[in-house]
């Protein structure tokens, strides 16, 4: 696995920081928080709904763990024991009443949603982390040290010329730890998405896809149908909220789950991505747009339609025809994610996952030589490779949010070695299936080990 360094030296490192994190966190914090105690996250919001919970109290641990520096599988591990045991308590004692506008809603569309305060949430959130980093202080569970599949991961995002920068993007190598999967089937998982009209559905798709998948039964046995699910689940969970808080955002979506010795990939809208095995292009996906035929005819088939006014546009305004959240222009923009599977062989170089800042500009038969000529120049570090192919598509004009990551499937050194280039692009071959139907505001540079 692409890492430069031996699994089991990686693992040893792991072991060894983790009593020295706990001992500094539980100085930090010697005693549960106090209700007068203020708290050292934000907060997501006034209100979660129940089944927000466990997504966005698992990406408020993740980051604040992250930011002090705790090795990823112990800080998913942990995050999952105190998620667990905050949800075995009744959560009846945090439920908030509606406001006078969400009495008028109409009755069948709340029924099934139970809205809680989210501080209050948060602090007794807390004190379960607490609590089980006090618990472990003492012997940290084997699951928690248990070793995981090397990767290197470069990551680049940048607000360019626009006034906020929409796109999220998420980098999960510890997903079976943050949810608590033990089966013997390694899962990572990567993701971009590329937000408009706002920033709050990209943010919602990046807490929440993920956490979806991990729900659904078919994870185990159709992960590629369990991404499309949580796709459409996410676009409905958002709708909801949408209407409650009155936000009119959007946000299109590529994702990749590997499990195993296999490649899964959802999409919605023009967020991309491709794979490039022994310095050829492998085209995965064909990204959702206004003017493709069958999408222009499914729009004009609900009853909208498709314009030219600088670009193709669905009903005269978006420029994507498929995405999470849209509230007003569902159902003409889509919630159904496509998504494809593929063996992989252990030949393959890397995955790029991108928005259509980066791809706009830059084509897919350009990319091999971009990554390689970096890879030549840094002497086979591939940890900045996502900052170049960055400034290339801002140099190249691009103006829009730029987010670019880069997920090594081999050694980039053995990429030097083995010379291969690639100047064209294949299309998946017959191993790969096709199924039915926290950043910061300016920029994020991110080189991830794990």
């Amino acid at each position: 696995m692409a890492s430069g360094a031996p699994q089991n030296s990686s693992q040893m490192a792991c072991d060894s920081e983790i009593p020295g994190f706990l001992d500094t966190f539980l100085q930090d914090f010697p005693a549960p928080l106090s209700p007068e105690s203020p708290l050292p996250w934000k907060v997501p919001g006034a209100v979660l709904s129940q089944e927000e919970v466990e997504a966005e109290l698992a990406e408020l641990a993740m980051g604040f763990l992250g930011s002090r520096n705790a090795p990823p599988p112990f800080a998913a591990a942990v995050t999952h024991k105190a998620i667990s045991q905050l949800l075995q308590i009744d959560l009846s004692e945090f439920k908030k009443l509606p406001e006078q506008e969400e009495e008028e809603e109409e009755e069948e569309e709340r029924a099934f949603v139970t809205l809680l305060d989210a501080k209050g949430l948060a602090r007794s959130f807390f004190n379960c982390l607490w609590e089980v980093c006090s618990q472990w202080q003492k012997q940290v569970p084997l699951p928690a040290q248990a070793p995981q599949r090397q990767w290197l991961v470069s990551i680049h995002a940048i607000r360019n010329t626009r006034r906020k920068m929409e796109d999220r993007h998420v980098s999960l190598p510890t997903f079976n730890h943050l949810f608590g999967l033990s089966d013997s089937e390694d899962r990572a998982y990567f993701a971009v998405f590329d937000g408009h009209g706002g920033v709050d559905a990209a943010r919602y798709a990046s807490v929440h896809v993920h956490a979806n998948v991990s729900h659904l039964p078919e994870l185990l046995t159709d992960p590629a149908a369990a991404l499309k699910e949580a796709f459409r689940r996410t676009d409905e969970m958002f709708l909801w909220k949408a209407k409650r808080e009155r936000l009119q955002s959007g946000t299109t979506g590529v994702c990749a789950l590997i499990t195993g010795a296999t490649l899964h990939v959802a999409w919605l809208g023009d967020s991309q991505v491709i794979l490039v095995q022994q310095g050829q292009v492998v085209k995965l996906m064909e990204p959702h747009k206004p003017e493709r035929q069958d999408e222009k005819e499914r729009i004009e088939a609900l009853g909208g339609f498709v314009s030219f006014m600088d670009c193709w546009r669905v009903n005269g305004t978006l420029a994507v025809s498929r995405a999470i959240g849209d509230v007003f222009q569902k159902p003409y923009v889509s919630g159904e994610a496509d998504a494809a599977s593929r063996k992989l062989t252990g030949s393959e170089d890397y995955l790029l996952l991108a928005c259509d800042g980066f791809f706009d500009v830059v084509p897919h038969q350009e990319v091999s030589g971009l990554v390689h000529s970096h890879l030549i120049r840094q002497k086979g570090s591939g940890l900045r490779v996502a900052e170049e192919l960055v400034a290339v598509a801002r140099d190249r004009g691009s103006h829009d949010n730029i987010t670019v990551m880069v997920v090594f499937l081999r050694d980039p050194q053995e990429l030097l070695e083995g010379g291969a280039q690639g100047t064209g692009d294949a299309h998946a071959d017959e191993g790969s299936q096709d199924l039915p139907t926290g950043l910061s505001e300016l920029e994020t540079n991110t080189s991830q080990r794990s």
